[in-house]
C-alpha cells in the first residue's frame, strides 16, 4: 500500500468519515431535507474527527490501530453523535443510531488501519 504518512492517513480517516456519511444519508435519504443538512452532518462528523485525531496525538503514528485508531474512532463517536444531537435539527440521540455510528465508523476507522497492517506480498 506504499508508505504511511500523516498526511496520507489524514486523508483515509477524513474519506472514511465521508463514506459514512455519504452511506447512512443515502440509506436515510436524509439528502432530501437539503445540501445544508448533509454538510453540517459531515461538519459534526469530521470535527469529531480533528478532535479525536488531536485527543490521539494521531500524527505521530497513525497507522496504528492500538492506541491511536481506538481513540480516534472513539472520540470521533462521541463528538460527532454529541454535535449531531445539538446541531442537527432533529437529529436526537436514539440508541440504534450510536450502534450504527459506533460500528460502521470502527469498522472503516479501524479497517484501513488493519489493512495496513498486512505486510505486502514478495515476489517469487
Amino acid at each position: 500500500m506504499g508508505s504511511l504518512t500523516v498526511g496520507r492517513a489524514a486523508v483515509y480517516d477524513a474519506v472514511m468519515v465521508i463514506v459514512f456519511l455519504l452511506l447512512g444519508t443515502a440509506s436515510h435519504d436524509s439528502a432530501k431535507d437539503g445540501t445544508a443538512h448533509v454538510v453540517m452532518l459531515g461538519v459534526v462528523f469530521l470535527v469529531g474527527l480533528a478532535a479525536g485525531w488531536g485527543a490521539s496525538r494521531a500524527w505521530r503514528s497513525p497507522g496504528r490501530l492500538w492506541p491511536t485508531g481506538v481513540i480516534v474512532w472513539l472520540v470521533t463517536v462521541a463528538v460527532g453523535v454529541g454535535l449531531r444531537g445539538v446541531l442537527v435539527s432533529d437529529a436526537g440521540y436514539a440508541p440504534s443510531f450510536l450502534v450504527v455510528a459506533t460500528v460502521a465508523l470502527g469498522v472503516l476507522l479501524l479497517g484501513w488501519r488493519a489493512l495496513f497492517l498486512i505486510p505486502p506480498r514478495r515476489a517469487s
